[in-house]
């Protein structure tokens, strides 16, 4: 009677180990992190509903694409340095019937910034402006865009120091990265000579070759207030509708509105419910 022990691993235990190690080290080399992660449970699922070898290979390479475009999406929004996260999901459209569905819908494709072209949203304080604004400009990064925001002052601040510090043309030359610029609150505070020429050549540079967003609570009649030159503005404004889509917004302001909501709602002093 032979009384050895055979210590030698089965065949199948001994490849299924050197498959895995040769995976792990592919998923690393060619930087997938998530075949790394899923490739042997989808194994698993293969198996058991009989995958072919295409199907499997798809439900992999699904995983890791939808995996990276997720990354993708989060570091874009991310990077836009939006002041807050409003979705045009969000977006209560029955308390703007002033903006046409059919406009926000063809917006929503993002063919604008594919073809360089400029929004301008028009309108009161408080009419949802900056929340379309943002709602676009996530969007545009959920579909791949890169995007930069910030204030009509913010942006201000920006160019004039580039310029004090004579690098103007090349943060100008920098922002071509970003596919949507967006610049909220114009005409809310008005700019010197300075920060309107500024402004301008902000909008000449980008002129047929990167989008721009822009909200304002002017009129463009009252342009030449904001940036104390008539003449200035005039040019900006010529750049900035030649392909552009412009929407006028009207109404009360929300926040004016959910106050007064919130007052006839509230109970008399004393009252108890």
């Amino acid at each position: 009677m032979n009384s050895e022990i055979n210590t030698a691993a089965p065949e199948s235990t001994t490849a299924g180990a050197s498959t895995a190690s040769t995976l792990a080290y592919l998923s690393r080399v060619l930087k997938t992190p998530t075949i790394g992660r899923v490739w042997e449970s989808l194994a698993a699922s293969a198996r058991q509903d009989g995958w072919s070898h295409e199907e499997y290979l798809a439900a992999v390479l699904q995983r890791q694409v939808a995996d990276r475009e997720a990354s993708g999406t989060r570091l874009r929004i991310a990077g836009a340095h939006f002041p807050a996260v409003k979705t045009l999901e969000d977006f209560n459209l029955d308390h703007q019937p002033s903006l046409r569905r059919d406009v926000l819908a063809h917006l929503q494709t993002m063919t604008f910034i594919a073809k360089a072209e400029n929004v301008i949203l028009l309108g009161p304080p408080g009419v949802g402006k900056t929340h379309l604004g943002i709602g676009l400009g996530i969007a545009a990064c959920q579909a791949g865009y890169p995007v930069a925001f910030d204030t009509a002052t913010g942006w201000a601040a920006r160019l004039t120091t580039a310029h004090a510090e004579g690098r103007l043309e090349h943060d100008l030359k920098r922002l071509r990265r970003y596919k949507l610029l967006i610049i909220d609150e114009v005409g809310y505070l008005p700019f010197d000579a300075d920060q309107a020429n500024l402004f301008f050549q902000l909008v000449a540079h980008r002129y047929e070759q990167g989008s721009i967003l822009i909200t304002s609570n002017m009129p463009f009649g009252r342009w030449g207030e904001i940036f104390n030159d008539d003449i200035v503005a005039g040019a900006m404004i010529d750049r900035l509708v030649h392909h552009a889509e412009v929407l006028a917004l009207s109404g009360d302001s929300y926040r004016t509105r959910s106050r007064r909501e919130l007052l006839t709602t509230s109970p008399e002093p004393g009252e108890h419910h």
